[in-house]
């Protein structure tokens, strides 16, 4: 199925990673108004896993969206990971970057890309999501960046486990698409290889952003255009470096990414535009690109993304961005306002 068609004209979704207390406790009313402004504002694709915060951003989201008929909205969600409820261990434990989600809930989560470990993921979010049918269930983290050296082997696992069962929650009408969910081009690629089973999206992360996009764009984004596979940008600000953050790939950002962002931040001063404003609309340009999904943990941060996404840019500010090599040669660059 067509991502595209299912989210519509809704090309900015809600990235509910930070509803699970990703780097910081979120008061519980917080969080409940974020996803109800994002509501009142129209937002109406919204994106979570069962690793942000061990179950508390599927639950947070499931507990606002239950109000609203299911037909409204496009729902996804990650398999590859289930969720061992009541456990008492920290959710720091999780793999998913040191101290990430360590004011999450004290459940165990384990890597599961088997058939049955996916099924029961798939039954474990839709309780938490209080719905019967997820739009889109994303492979979470078949990539090197969790597996290290491992992750082919992580990769076959889900290829003969997680993929199969996903294609037959498709035709059961469970889940209407699937596709891959993760930080690294490489799976992506691999997946793309396959006869079959065939993904029908990506969402990746932090790896078609204007920070970081020059392996993306060189193969992966061609292949996705030439075989109709569309592509979901997650983490557009790569972890919140790009909007004024300090974090860059879930981690304290290096001085050699400030210095590169800062850069980039001159060049859209120079032409009185926000990065933050340059960096939603920066891979929008892309003709596979059929959603961006950053985070939101405040209703506040609604309304800015809101505004930000319309805010005009002009022509010259991609211009220079081209001309000082701060965006590849080969990407294709929104239209001047």
């Amino acid at each position: 199925m067509s991502i595209r068609s299912l989210v519509a004209e809704h090309t900015l979704g809600f990235g509910a990673a930070p509803l699970g207390n990703m780097f910081r406790a979120v008061p519980e009313e917080d969080a409940l108004a974020t996803v109800e402004t994002a509501w009142k504002e129209g937002i109406r694709y919204y994106d979570t896993a069962p690793i942000y915060g061990a179950g508390l951003s599927e639950n947070r989201l499931g507990q606002v969206l239950s109000q609203y008929p299911r037909s409204d909205y496009v729902l996804s969600t990650k398999v590859g990971r289930v969720i061992e409820e009541g456990t008492g261990e920290p959710a720091e434990s999780n793999p998913e970057g040191e101290g990430l989600f360590a004011h999450g809930l004290p459940n165990r989560v384990v890597d599961d890309y088997t058939y049955d470990g996916t099924l029961r993921a798939v039954e474990q979010s839709l309780r938490r999501l209080r719905t019967d049918h997820i739009d889109i269930a994303w492979v979470h983290d078949v990539s090197p960046d969790f597996h290290g050296d491992d992750w082919i082997d992580a990769f076959a696992t889900a290829r003969t486990g997680a993929f199969r069962a996903l294609e037959s929650l498709r035709e059961q009408g469970v889940v209407r698409a699937w596709g891959l969910g993760v930080n690294t081009v490489e799976p992506c690629e691999l997946v793309l290889g396959l006869e079959e089973p065939r993904p029908d999206a990506f969402l990746l992360a932090g790896r078609y952003t204007l920070f970081d996009h020059a392996h993306a764009a060189q193969r992966l984004l061609p292949t996705c255009e030439e075989r109709g596979v569309d592509l979901v940008v997650g983490g557009p600000f790569n972890s919140g470096v790009l909007a004024g953050g300090e974090h860059f790939e879930y981690r304290q950002a290096s001085a050699e990414v400030l210095d590169r962002v800062r850069r980039l931040r001159e060049v859209a001063e120079n032409h009185g535009v926000d990065l933050k404003a340059a960096a939603l609309r920066f891979p929008t340009a892309h003709p596979a690109v059929a959603a961006t999904i950053p985070g939101m943990s405040r209703p506040e941060r609604v309304n800015e993304n809101l505004e930000l996404s319309r805010t005009p840019i002009p022509e010259g500010l991609w211009r220079q961005l081209r001309e000082e090599r701060l965006v590849s040669a080969e990407v294709p660059l929104p239209a001047g306002d």
